[in-house]
This record gives C-alpha cells, structure tokens and sequence, in this order.
C-alpha cells in the first residue's frame, strides 16, 4: 500500500514539474528528505523517484519562460570554487572506485541546490519549501519523540533506512538543524491549532533527540539550543518550552543512557572517542603530505598505516571538518570553512537590513532561525561526517534567495535601501504614513 501511494503521488506531479518547476522542487524535497519510498517494503522502495523528479524539474527549467540564471553571490562564488575542486580531487583520488561513486552523489546534490536558487525565488516558494523540509524531518523527530517516551528511552531512535539519515547520530544532526525551521513556522504562522502543532513537534524533536542517544548530537542541542533563544523574538515562551521540556526529557532518560553521555567529560578513557582523534590526526598528516588530499572515501587502512598515529586503529572521520580536510586537502578544507562564514555573514547581513521593516519580519525570522540551524550543524558535526548532506546546502540556497529577493525590493524602491539603513524608523513612519494616505485615513 505504501508503495502504490509514494508511486502514485510522484507520478501525479511529474507532469506538474514540467510546466511548474518549482512544484517538482516540493515533490523532490519531500523525497530527499522524508525519504518517503524507504519506509515501503516492495517495489517503491528502490526505485529512482527522486531522479525522476529531478530529470523533469530541469526539463521544466529548460522550457520555462522564467527568468533562469543563478543568483552570483560570495556564497554561491565559493560553493562553484568547492564543487571544482572536489571534481579535481576525484581525478587524482587514491581509491577511484570508491571516489567517483561518491562524486556521482555529491555532484548532484550541488546541482539541485543550484537549481533551487534558480527556480524558488519568491518569498511563497521559500515558504513551501522551509514547510517541506520541517515536516519531513519532523515526522521522524514526531515519530521519534513518541517511540522515546513508549519505550522509556532504552531504545536509540535511526531514520529511513538507506537515507543520508539512517543512523542515530545522522537523524540527531538533522533533527537539530530542523528545529529552528519549525520554531520559524511556529513564529509566522497566524492559525492556533496549527502553532500548537507545531510547538508539539518541536517538543518531541527534542525527545527525539535525545533519544538518539548520540553524545555529538546531544552537544548540537546544547549549542543550537543557545542560539535558538538569543535569535527567536518572543524569548520567554521558549525559553520557558526549553528549561522545562529538556530537564524533564533528561531525568527520564535510563541510568544507560546517563552512563552514555558522561563519556564526553571522559573521552581520553573512550575507545570510540580515541578512534576518532586518531581518524583526524590521520586527516592532518594527510593532507600535510598531499595538497589535493586522498579523494573521497579515503579513510581507509592503508592509509591509516602510512599517517595515523596508531595505525591498527582505523574509524571513519566522524567530522565533517576532518573528513573534508583528508578528502580534500587543506585547501578544500579552507573553502569548506569560507562557505560556513560567508553563510552566516549572509544571514547577520539579512538581518540588519530587515528587522526594522514590519513588511520584511519574516525574513528576519528566517534568517535567525537559519543562523540557529547552522550552529547545530557546525556544532553536530564536528563528531559526525555529514560534509555533502543536501540539507546544509540547501539552507545556503534558502539565505541566498533572501538576498535576491530583498535586492529586488530594494530595486523596486530606489530610496528605500539609503533611507532603511541610515533613518529605519523615519522609512517605517513615512510608509505608514503614505499607506494611511492612500486609503484616504486622516486625523
């Protein structure tokens, strides 16, 4: 039954996708990220939808009389500079198989993310898509929570399997990365049944969390968490929802999972934690040693016995910054980090223009609530390798299209840009005052 319903869904909006490319988006974010055919048992559940969808979103762009042309940003300059380079690394990797059949997931993936800021440009399609994105990982942060609380928490919570997010340190940095975007919705969302859903599914994605019983996620929470509050208007309500909700999550926890987590404070006596900073002292000598690194994929124990410090102890990278650094070398690396900074760079930069205009709010929710978002990415990931997840990737596509969106307003009013930054509340006066004008309010 649940392979004739993905089927029949994808399949409806195909041909929607074709006139309507931004609709295919949806369709293709739902599959990239609720993975909706990997919870089927038959047929559907390894069939090429996503790529099907893919294939006719850019058969639409092709056709579309839209405008088409990607957004030339910092951010966008130096993800074009990265993905070059990863192709020159590919060229040169030590393991070739193993390389170019990541290459062909990692080049795709920047290619939708591409597309995305070609096609969603306007404030309604970011809208639909940030929906897309939260429910879909939110379904399992919902799911989750649910299955934490029944079992007592004796069980870790996966995603979908054969995902991006099947483990449980995978579905932990997704579900933090999720969060902000849902407290987003919960901020511009005028219906009350519809913010209290929310509020609900924020609440079970930080049980949900925490039942992952992965400690890199729990340090994502704790820094995410921070950010969420300094960046969310309406502070009490949530920090309220958060000194309630994550003590009471915590002490229901089983002693196991308490047993789990004080590792941290003891990670020179944890074997797991010593796999990984032998991993990363391996990714250092490394790249030391080759300028375009090893290649994708190149943890392996070959190379743990030429640049590992203990050679028999062989881990994957476990970090997002170690694992590109290895794979890439030190200049891969350097983009990597510089399309981090130039990220939330944009976002502060989004916010400052926009949080004294009553019109443009919900971008700078949005853009705090991304800043909140990538925190718990950078945070997360620190302990987990998830450098290619489309998920960051098309966050940078999502704070991108803010910047062409409010350049083109800024287009539209050509004294509103001077006027916004210099005098903000004499600008918000005289549009009030000229709207009051126009509907023919006096005094």
């Amino acid at each position: 039954m649940r392979d004739l319903f993905v089927t029949i869904v994808v399949f409806s909006f195909l041909p929607v996708a074709l006139v309507k490319p931004h609709i295919g988006i949806l369709v293709w974010a739902w599959l990239a990220y609720m993975n909706p055919h990997k919870l089927s048992w038959g047929f559907a559940h390894d069939f090429p939808f996503a790529l099907l969808t893919a294939l006719a979103i850019l058969i639409g762009v092709f056709f579309s009389k839209e405008p088409k042309k990607i957004p030339w940003t910092a951010e966008t300059v130096i993800l074009l500079l990265f993905v070059g380079w990863m192709f020159l690394t590919t060229l040169f990797a030590i393991y070739p198989a193993p390389a170019w059949q990541q290459w062909d997931k990692v080049w795709k993936i920047q290619l939708m993310t591409f597309v995305v800021m070609m096609v969603m440009t306007t404030r309604e399609r970011i809208q639909a898509m940030v929906w897309i994105i939260a429910l879909s990982i939110g379904f399992y942060g919902f799911k989750g929570g649910i299955f934490t609380l029944t079992t007592g928490g004796a069980y870790a919570v996966y995603g979908p399997g054969g995902s991006f997010i099947s483990g449980n340190n995978e579905i932990g940095l997704a579900l933090i990365v999720t969060v902000p975007l849902i407290r987003y919705l919960q901020l511009t969302t005028r219906q009350q049944w519809l913010r209290i859903g929310l509020q609900v599914t924020m609440v079970l994605c930080l049980i949900s969390i925490i039942g992952t019983q992965s400690r890199g996620a729990l340090v994502g929470l704790a820094a995410m968490s921070l950010f969420l509050v300094a960046k969310s208007r309406k502070k009490f309500f949530l920090i309220l929802v958060l000194a309630i909700s994550i003590p009471m999550i915590i002490s229901f926890m089983p002693s196991a999972w308490h047993a789990r987590m004080h590792t941290i404070e003891t990670y020179d006596q944890d074997q797991s934690a010593q796999g990984r900073i032998n991993a990363w002292s391996m990714a250092i000598n490394l790249a030391k040693d080759r300028i375009l690194g090893a290649g994708f994929d190149c943890f392996r124990r070959d190379l743990f016995i030429l640049y590992a410090p203990d050679p028999n102890n062989v881990h994957d990278a476990h970090s997002i910054y170690f694992e590109v650094l290895g794979e890439h070398g030190f200049i891969g690396f350097s983009l990597f980090a510089l399309l981090g900074i130039a990220t939330w760079k944009r976002a502060g930069w989004i916010i400052k223009r926009t949080k004294e205009n009553p019109e443009l709010k919900w971008m700078t929710d949005l853009a705090a609530m991304l800043q909140a978002s990538l925190v718990g990415y950078a945070s997360s990931g620190a302990f987990l390798g998830l450098a290619y997840f489309d998920l960051y990737y098309n966050l940078i596509a999502i704070l991108v299209l803010c910047k062409v969106i409010l350049d083109k307003e800024w287009q539209l009013q050509p004294q509103m840009k001077q006027t916004l930054v210099k005098e903000p509340r004499k600008f918000i006066r005289s549009a009030v005052a000229k709207r009051a004008t126009s509907s023919g309010i006096t005094r």
